[in-house]
């Protein structure tokens, strides 16, 4: 259970599908379709999807880049946070969607691992959420020419270490996207 103990439902939180960040993104299509896939899921379960929209110097809102992909389409009835730092919470209405929604439990999915999702899973976490990560749904671009490693590799390194994050009163998880449950904890 969160530690928002009065927050008893749980967000699919969809961050950064836009053209100018997944485009080039590590296994792009299978990726976006089991986002695709979870956001038909949360629908149809009445869980609500926020998504969320970066926005800075190098991907300009309003540019083509900046759309998000033509395979997911958010309804317009449902939460759109935009966002200009790493952390979706940062400078941002997120946290008070979510407090007007009760949700205490996030399940996340996007782009980049290695920057936006990794920066939010933790934003959450240290603001009292609880928080699944779909380790199968997010994906990164490949950063190995600046030093880092194989996007393959950071995606499984961020699995890795989300699996076993810790904290009092606090779950943190990583689950598949077809095994993910979206109602409950």
């Amino acid at each position: 259970m969160a530690m928002l103990s009065d927050r008893p439902h749980t967000a699919l939180l969809v961050i950064d599908v836009q053209e100018g960040v997944v485009g080039e993104a590590f296994d792009r299509d299978p990726v976006v379709a089991r986002i695709a896939a979870l956001v038909d899921r949360a629908r149809s379960e009445q869980v609500p999807v926020v998504w969320v929209q970066h926005a800075d110097a190098g991907l300009q809102r309003g540019s083509a880049e900046w759309q998000y992909v033509p395979e997911l389409t958010p309804d317009a009835a449902e939460a759109l946070v935009h966002k200009s730092h790493g952390d979706s919470f940062e400078g941002t209405d997120l946290e008070d969607v979510l407090g007007a929604a009760r949700v205490g439990r996030l399940v996340v999915a996007g782009a980049e691992s290695d920057v936006c999702i990794r920066s939010t899973i933790h934003g959450a976490f240290t603001r009292g959420y609880d928080v699944t990560l779909v380790g199968d749904a997010h994906t990164s671009s490949d950063k190995s020419v600046w030093g880092a490693p194989p996007p393959e590799q950071v995606i499984a390194h961020t699995n890795l270490y989300w699996g076993h994050q810790t904290a009092p009163g606090r779950t943190a998880a990583v689950d598949l996207a077809a095994e993910v449950r979206l109602r409950g904890a």
